[in-house]
């Protein structure tokens, strides 16, 4: 067993940033292109586009810049803001994925990755444990 975790951020219930957007942004700033960006990840470009527009209104600020196509094809590029933006994620997702490795190594005495593959080998019962929240709260 090893953790995983699926992480966004909200802003009053609405989804400001993911895994998801991060990563199209971040394809963005490498390709030069939402258009490139969006077949990497297999999206239609109207999908993608229409996420920028959701993230850019959910955080109140442009994270994309683009120029209109012409012979040679648009471009895209982030914004400094935007940049700032998948910068501090990357990071705080890094961090976030390091703690719940010692989390995990704490809680259930494994190195994630370790072992032999087996799901449950690393799984040892604790005499003393009890689960403080109740399991069903019918």
């Amino acid at each position: 067993m090893e953790p995983r975790i699926k992480l966004w951020l909200e802003c009053d219930g609405r989804v400001t940033l993911s895994d998801y957007r991060a990563r199209l942004l971040l394809l963005v700033h490498e390709t030069g292109s939402l258009a490139q960006a969006a077949a990497a990840m297999g999206l239609s470009y109207r999908r993608a586009w229409g996420k920028v527009r959701e993230l850019e209104a959910n955080l109140g600020i442009a994270v994309l810049e683009s120029d209109v196509g012409g012979v040679g094809g648009g471009r895209s590029r982030l914004t400094p803001a935007g940049v700032d933006l998948i910068d501090r994620y990357a990071r705080f997702a890094a961090a976030v994925a390091e703690a719940a490795g010692v989390l995990y190594a704490q809680h259930f005495g494994a190195v994630p990755g370790g072992g032999s593959g087996q799901c449950g080998e690393h799984v040892e019962p604790v005499a003393d444990h009890a689960i403080h929240a109740p399991l069903n709260q019918g």
